[in-house]
């Protein structure tokens, strides 16, 4: 007879850690606390070795949760003030090329990648994209995965620390909507559900995130529903957020971490001040707060930067919206870049 196996999922100790580090951080005053912390602390004991993991089930309520939160931000304001949208879209789709233009420049020139594995190690988003087109075009395939996770883990520490200094000036409130019924908490997440999953058909990037959103935002716009997700709720999915960012480091090759580190430091950094550029730029065309731009055009993180937006106050419908133009921009862009490589 079979001992049993006494030892806990991995997903436990995972949300525990993630739960210390989201604790740590906000003693410590760390910007956005609940995303940062759990980020930090998971990727830190998974360099170390302990196995760690996001079901993705889970990650499916994650991104339903924070979806149906942007979208409960729709007011008719935001309605109003989207209609000076297209100006910064405009900008962000400028900001988007030279990053794809510059980035790689300086990949190539300071640690010798190849124009493939620089053009695409260097891409804003779109990860699942950029490893099929890696495969395709010969590239350093492990090479683009690392310096890719180091990416979005440090846009998920560094964006925090410079909308802070920018100035966290959000308009976005949800303490006086209250706190939907299990009725319409329900409702919304089962017809977000049934949208993603639809989406997700289509091959629509981040399905069930999107679905979330738009139907949230046409519930909450028609009075359908009202009120927003418990708090608690809420919380929760940021710091199974930042969880799921830490456990991204899972299987790294350590020798080649130091290079890679470097290399999504310095795309990561040159990324952010190209969209910083980009970001003031459309805050003066259009009136809305620098720090909301900014999160808006940060190069990569659809998740994150939506549950950053909530978080801090700072546009989520806005910032959301730019997301998802950015991934469909990249989605005709990256293919162009890529029969430019091809023939060169």
């Amino acid at each position: 007879m079979t001992a049993p196996d006494l030892r806990l999922p991995p997903v436990l100790p995972t949300l525990v850690i993630a739960a210390a580090g989201a604790a740590v951080f906000h003693l410590i005053g760390f910007p956005a606390a609940a995303v940062t912390g759990p980020a930090t602390a998971v990727a830190a004991v998974t360099l170390l070795g302990v196995r760690t993991e996001i079901p993705p089930r889970l990650c499916d309520i994650i991104f339903l949760v924070i979806g149906a939160q942007i979208g409960s931000t729709v007011t008719p304001e935001v309605i109003a003030a989207a209609m000076t949208w297209p100006v910064s879209l405009l900008v962000l789709t400028l900001t988007l090329i030279a990053i794809m233009l510059l980035v790689p420049i300086s990949l190539r020139l300071l640690f010798g990648h190849s124009r493939v594995t620089a053009f695409l190690s260097a891409a804003p988003g779109h990860l699942t994209f950029v490893l099929g087109l890696a495969a395709d075009l010969k590239a350093d395939v492990p090479q683009v995965v690392l310096i890719q996770t180091v990416r979005v883990f440090l846009l998920t520490l560094l964006v925090p620390v410079l909308i802070s200094f920018w100035g966290v000036s959000g308009t976005a409130t949800f303490a006086g909507q209250g706190t939907s019924s299990t009725f319409d908490l329900g409702l919304v997440l089962v017809l977000a559900l049934a949208a993603g999953l639809g989406l997700k058909r289509l091959r629509v990037p981040a399905p069930l995130l999107i679905g979330a959103m738009a139907v949230s935002a046409v519930s909450h716009g028609t009075g359908l529903v009202v009120g927003v997700a418990p708090a608690w709720l809420t919380m929760a999915a940021f710091v199974c957020m930042g969880a799921l960012i830490g456990t991204r480091f899972g299987g790294v090759n350590k020798s080649h971490l130091r290079g890679a580190f470097l290399a999504g430091l310095l795309s990561t950094i040159a990324g952010c001040i190209i969209a910083a550029a980009g970001a003031y730029v459309a805050a003066l065309l259009i009136g809305m707060p620098p720090a909301a731009l900014f999160l808006a055009f940060a190069p990569g993180g659809v998740e994150v930067m939506a549950a950053l937006a909530i978080e801090t106050g700072l546009e989520p419908a806005l910032v959301a919206a730019h997301h998802v133009f950015r991934l469909t921009i990249l989605g005709a862009l990256l293919p162009l870049f890529a029969i430019r490589y091809r023939n060169g």
